[in-house]
Parts: C-alpha cells; sequence; structure tokens
C-alpha cells in the first residue's frame, strides 16, 4: 500500500503561515502547526523542521514580527505575528497560488 503523503507543497508555507497568523493572530510555533493541521481538516502537516526556519525567514523578510510570552503550558516561546508588509505579501501568495491552481486544473481537465 503506498504510503499517504501530506507535505505541503513547495511554497505554500508562507501562504499558510501568513493566513493563519492574519486569521488568528499571533501565535508560537506549535500553535501554527496545530492551527493549519485543524483548519486543513487534519489533511496538512506542517514539519517542524520546515516552520521554523520558514518562520526566521519570514521574520527576516518583514512579513511577521516575533516577541517572547507564555504559552497556555506556562512556557517560554515566540510568539509571532503578521506586519502590514505580511499582509501585503499574503495578497501576492493568494493571487499566486490562484493562477497556479487555475493550471493545474486545466491540465487536469484538458491533458
Amino acid at each position: 500500500m503506498a504510503k499517504h503523503r501530506n507535505d505541503i507543497l513547495q511554497g505554500t508555507l508562507a501562504l499558510l503561515v501568513l493566513r493563519t497568523l492574519a486569521t488568528q493572530g499571533p501565535l508560537h510555533g506549535y500553535a501554527v502547526t496545530g492551527a493549519i493541521q485543524r483548519s486543513s481538516a487534519e489533511l496538512l502537516r506542517v514539519e517542524e523542521g520546515s516552520l521554523y526556519p520558514a518562520l526566521h525567514r519570514m521574520e527576516q523578510q518583514g512579513w511577521l514580527k516575533a516577541t517572547w510570552g507564555i504559552t497556555e503550558k506556562n512556557r517560554e516561546a515566540r510568539f509571532y505575528e503578521i506586519t502590514r508588509m505580511g499582509r501585503t505579501q499574503l495578497a501576492r501568495e493568494r493571487k499566486t497560488w490562484a493562477r497556479l491552481t487555475e493550471g493545474v486544473e486545466r491540465v487536469l481537465r484538458y491533458a
């Protein structure tokens, strides 16, 4: 039996993270992964090894702002919040995703 893969298509992680933070407000990394998994009806899982470098990269690009805070389990963690630049990038990412999915759908329909 083939192993089911739920890897996130390269390039979509930023879209998912930005959208999650835009809708849910500041979250720590583990909460971001849980929110994506829950909102995708458990179809998507973001591995921590992919998430944290992406969060760091998005922070460096000015799309996210990170501050230290305390989690619901009373642990110190960095909480990420989308910035104005991040909202602009989210709009770009959504347009790119729409073009990509339209192209894939056309190939599937007519190929």
